[in-house]
């Protein structure tokens, strides 16, 4: 025969078990919001194909740059949801003020990916742009 027996719970154990019920109730609704994940400036790098020099430039998003001929707007970036294989994407608008035709407006207007900048080259004989960070 099969005896039972009727345990009694304490006041500690009882506020206990509330506080880790209470935590795995919460831990499903914690998530990352794409607020934490947007940064507030964009970080390129500059490469005058002419002198061979690189230039760091921080965009705040949103502004323009003049960086010698070429007039640089970032509309936004974005940093990517996981740490094992980060991705940095940004929307980046490119103007070279040498040009004077006013059919073409933008060398460049597109997103920008850090990890595969072939994906939406930006082509210029004397500038060249790829993407570092957001921050």
């Amino acid at each position: 025969m099969l005896v039972k027996k009727n345990i009694k719970l304490g006041k500690i154990e009882i506020v206990f078990f509330t506080i880790i019920l209470l935590f795995f109730i919460k831990i499903p609704t914690i998530s990352f919001s794409s607020d934490d994940l947007e940064g507030n400036f964009t970080a390129i790098k500059v490469l005058d194909k002419i002198s061979s020099k690189n230039t760091l430039i921080k965009i705040k998003n949103g502004e323009e740059v003049k960086y010698k001929d070429l007039l640089i707007k970032s509309i936004k970036c974005k940093n990517s949801e996981f740490d094992d294989n980060p991705e940095i994407t940004a929307y980046i608008q490119a103007k070279d003020l040498t040009n004077k035709n006013k059919d073409d407006v933008f060398v460049f207007n597109g997103w920008m990916f850090s990890s595969s900048p072939s994906i939406a080259p930006f082509d210029h004989p004397v500038y060249d742009i790829w993407l570092v960070g957001c921050n």
